[in-house]
């Protein structure tokens, strides 16, 4: 039996949209529409791209305004190391006693 062709309705491109701005998977945006995978990327592709696109938008509008306008410390911090690819680092030394040089000594032999 020939399944009729997959018609997107508006309500159906906002549902996508949403769904996939909610960060929901392709394979359960599809079971909630009532299609298949492959149909959902065939016919919803720009929803599917946009509602993300939107969501993120939307999280980083959000998380700026926490850092400049609230002065929010953490989410100052979070942005500049996402955004401006500031790192936290370490450096670690090594040094043999007294603040001498390592002195590395190697043995072989049986073990006992």
């Amino acid at each position: 039996m020939v399944m009729p062709a997959h018609k997107p309705t508006e309500e159906r491109r906002r549902q996508v949209e949403q769904a996939s701005g909610l960060g929901l998977p392709h394979d359960q945006i599809a079971a909630l529409i009532g299609i298949s995978d492959e149909t959902l990327r065939k016919y919803y592709k720009t929803e599917l791209a946009v509602g993300k696109a939107k969501a993120s938008a939307q999280v980083a509008k959000t998380l700026f305004n926490k850092a400049v306008v609230q002065g929010d410390t953490t989410a100052m911090i979070w942005w500049t190391k996402a955004q401006m690819r500031w790192a936290e680092t370490q450096r670690h030394e090594n040094s043999g006693p007294d603040g001498g040089p390592q002195v590395i000594r190697y043995e072989w032999g049986e073990p006992e």
